[in-house]
């Protein structure tokens, strides 16, 4: 196990001992069936943690995903209500998701404002402002091609499983081969050296959230069109699904250290467990408990990781 590499291998061996409890106590977990509703079901949360992996890697954070969410799924059936083709509603609800990251963006990156306290405060004004303008109200009376895009149900999931394969794979390369890529993981490392290096510091965050704003309102037009009505209060808890999948896969809450790998990972352990109690006749109650463990034992292990590091790079520097 190569240090790079070690929490996504742990997070893979995690996965692998789950399979094998399964695999002996539960085996119908593996019907076709089930392992197609569970991408499904999880399929939102990975379209969203790969925006999340990139602003967590600059080393800050959104928890209004979960209402950019909601926004932008109800913004989607909305306009598909108003006759538009079908993709068109699509895209313009991805760009309303742009438009808030973007804006969530701005105040961070040049405003200044912490952005733990910017997207606190959009969550709750984008959730409060939906409920009020929806009175609670799903969106019903869809048109018959907005559901599964006029796929069959058949067909839906492996379409939406190689558009996701593509993106996740398109992110991973961006990351590892791209300047763009670099500089991301050099402004959470360190946002001052970075910025005398000549990176824009500034843009890159305001650029990271708007991608992150995008990718909420395309898990949601992918979540949206599975059903024949939109609920206004969709995303309910996302946010901290989203964040708990990125921190789990190994990507360092303070910045500078993540892969896309092991975000995909840690999406794959967190919504295996859920079912994956029911089907070992284990209460779902504890599945919030044993997620909780499983987010606190990676952040402590990140946290030992980066004090041994930092001791190690001082007594190097002692030595020179």
């Amino acid at each position: 196990m190569t240090k790079k590499f070690g929490q996504e291998m742990s997070v893979a061996i995690a996965i692998a001992a789950l399979c094998a409890v399964l695999a002996f106590a539960a085996p119908s977990y593996f019907s076709r069936e089930n392992l197609k509703d569970l991408f499904l079901a999880n399929m939102p949360v990975l379209v969203a943690a790969l925006g999340m992996t990139l602003v967590i890697l600059t080393g800050q954070i959104d928890v209004s995903v979960g209402s950019i969410f909601a926004v932008c799924g109800v913004a989607a059936g909305v306009i598909a209500k108003s006759g538009v083709p079908t993709i068109v509603a699509c895209l313009a609800a991805c760009a309303i998701g742009a438009a808030l990251g973007a804006m969530n963006g701005a105040l961070v990156a040049y405003v200044r404002i912490p952005s733990i306290v910017v997207t606190l405060a959009t969550m709750t004004v984008l959730r409060d402002g939906l409920r009020w303008m929806t009175q609670g109200a799903w969106i019903a009376n869809l048109p018959s091609g907005f559901q599964w895009f006029g796929l069959t149900q058949a067909i839906f999931p492996l379409a939406i499983f190689l558009i996701i394969a593509v993106l996740v794979a398109m992110t991973a390369w961006g990351l590892r081969y791209l300047a763009a890529g670099r500089a991301v993981y050099a402004t959470g490392s360190n946002a001052e050296a970075a910025r005398v290096a000549g990176i824009n510091v500034h843009r890159l965050v305001f650029l990271v959230f708007t991608i992150m704003g995008s990718l909420a309102g395309l898990a949601a037009v992918f979540n949206s069109v599975r059903f024949n009505q939109i609920p206004s209060n969709a995303g309910l808890g996302l946010e901290l699904k989203v964040i708990a999948a990125v921190v789990v896969g190994g990507t360092a809450i303070t910045g500078g250290r993540g892969s896309i790998a092991g975000t995909v990972l840690g999406v794959i352990l967190l919504g295996a467990i859920g079912p994956a109690l029911t089907f070992l006749g284990i209460s779902a109650y504890w599945e919030t408990a044993l997620q909780g463990g499983i987010i606190l034992a990676a952040i402590t292990i990140d946290t030992f990781r980066t004090h041994v590091e930092r001791q190690g790079a001082a007594v190097a520097a002692s030595r020179a």
